[in-house]
């Protein structure tokens, strides 16, 4: 099954949006998660500190990752920004990946996912990653007080009409 792509007009949309309150509130995200799941950046070892790009290449936008040793900064920018190792691939793979609906080994070798510079870094990132077993929405949910069910809902509309994951695909049907 191919990986969805995200729609080219919303893209457009992006690509003329500013991204510093979106940045400020991935931060914002990043750091709730980070209290939730210290373990990912303990994880991490030696690249604790290491800047990560991440490039969904069907949105306008790379995002820096900035673990900070648990206190991570995420930043959206244009163009290919500049980190240790840089990621790349469709929103919905990098989404997938988090959420274990696609094996990184086999995106790599089908070419769907490239990683660039130091592969260790990308390699720890991944490994902390899955072992943190992270459900973004159900982050997002937690946060989220009385707008928990029609957020629940909706997550698992758009993960149904789309074929995004958006949740852990070990929960994924308990949705």
């Amino acid at each position: 099954m191919p990986i969805p792509r995200f729609p080219a007009g919303p893209a457009r949309v992006l690509s003329v949006l500013p991204l510093a309150p979106l940045s400020i509130s991935l931060t914002a995200y990043s750091r709730k998660v980070a209290k939730n799941h210290p373990g990912l950046f303990r994880r991490l070892g030696e690249y604790s500190h290491t800047r990560f790009i991440l490039d969904p290449t069907d949105l306008p936008f790379v995002i820096c990752l900035e673990p900070n040793g648990g206190v991570p900064r995420v930043t959206l920018m244009r163009g290919r920004g500049n980190g240790a190792a840089r990621i790349a691939g469709p929103m919905a793979a990098l989404l997938g990946l988090v959420h274990g609906a696609y094996d990184g080994d086999a995106l790599f070798f089908s070419r769907d996912l490239v990683i660039e510079g130091d592969t260790a870094a990308a390699l720890a990132l991944r490994n902390a990653v899955d072992d943190a077993e992270l459900d973004l929405a159900q982050e997002f949910i937690n946060m989220s007080g009385p707008f928990a069910r029609p957020l629940r809902r909706l997550f698992a509309y758009v993960q149904h009409k789309t074929g995004v994951s958006l949740t852990h695909s070990e929960i994924a049907g308990a949705w």
